[in-house]
């Protein structure tokens, strides 16, 4: 079925983890997908299914009206955009660019300016919910940008997400996103390590996992990692250089924004009392 709303020729650069789900689900929803990946054979399942394979990232931003990207660091995306055959270059004037990769808010702005110069609408736009949510259609969007470019990219944003934040202007989709998985890797990490301190101890993991799904520690982490902690399966679902990526761009911003660890004298300990005493 042919989508009857938003841009109709879609463009999407990085086929790895994530982005070949996506791409499976614009081709399903009727969209005309034009594709590229640095190793192509990561193309052939989308190829079979009906996209088209470009020879450039230029080819690729020609020939749509959106265009999407998700590739794994900011060296990998400055490439797609600026280095040879990039796609900046050839971006529509009035079409969207939108970035789903995890990058720094400062890169995002960076791109959103030079896409103004050529007059494309740019959002940064990445995602969580691991590659099972990209496979399901399930994505969560944490936006930024300008409210009327996505409210017009909310068609395609559906089809490949369950739930999108428009979050402010161009950076705090990124800004965001670190945030949360500073988060997510203090609770997988803190998680691994709890099990590992009962199990010592004698005790069944599954007996820690229980009481922490009825008291305040319940979170949608235990749900999903820790059924595979507890039979010692490891299945890849996100490449830990990523996160480490990740942190490092979390401490990166934390630097220039003069966010530092608190000092002991700097706690207000009496608002803490506080709190735990309510």
């Amino acid at each position: 079925m042919k989508p009857d709303v938003g841009p109709k020729n879609i463009g999407l650069i990085g086929l790895g983890l994530m982005g070949r789900p996506m791409g499976m689900n614009l081709i399903k929803a009727g969209y005309a997908l034009t594709v590229w990946n640095r190793s192509a054979s990561r193309a052939e399942e989308l190829v079979a299914a009906g996209a088209r394979l470009a020879k450039s990232p230029e080819e690729v931003a020609a020939a749509s009206d959106f265009l999407l990207t998700m590739v794994s660091d900011p060296p990998a995306i400055e490439e797609v955009l600026w280095g040879p055959g990039g796609a900046m270059q050839a971006l529509k004037r009035g079409s969207i660019y939108m970035d789903s990769s995890t990058i720094s808010p400062a890169l995002a702005r960076k791109i959103a300016a030079a896409c103004a110069e050529r007059g494309v609408r740019f959002l940064d736009a990445p995602v969580t919910g691991g590659d099972w949510g990209a496979k399901k259609g399930e994505l969560l969007f944490m936006i930024g940008g300008d409210a009327e470019t996505v409210k017009e990219a909310e068609p395609i944003i559906g089809v490949m997400g369950k739930k999108w934040f428009h979050l402010g202007p161009h950076g705090a989709g990124q800004t965001i996103k670190l945030a949360m998985n500073l988060i997510l890797a203090l609770q997988v990490d803190a998680l691994a390590e709890a099990l590992a301190l009962v199990t010592r101890a004698g005790i069944q993991g599954e007996k820690l996992v229980e009481v922490l799904q009825s008291s305040m520690a319940r979170s949608g982490v235990l749900d999903v990692k820790a059924p595979n902690l507890l039979k010692g399966e490891y299945v890849p679902s996100f490449p830990l250089r990523l996160m480490h990526k990740d942190l490092g761009l979390a401490l990166d911003l934390a630097n220039q924004l003069g966010v530092k660890g608190a000092a002991k004298e700097d706690l207000d300990y009496s608002a803490v009392m506080k709190f735990w005493k309510k």
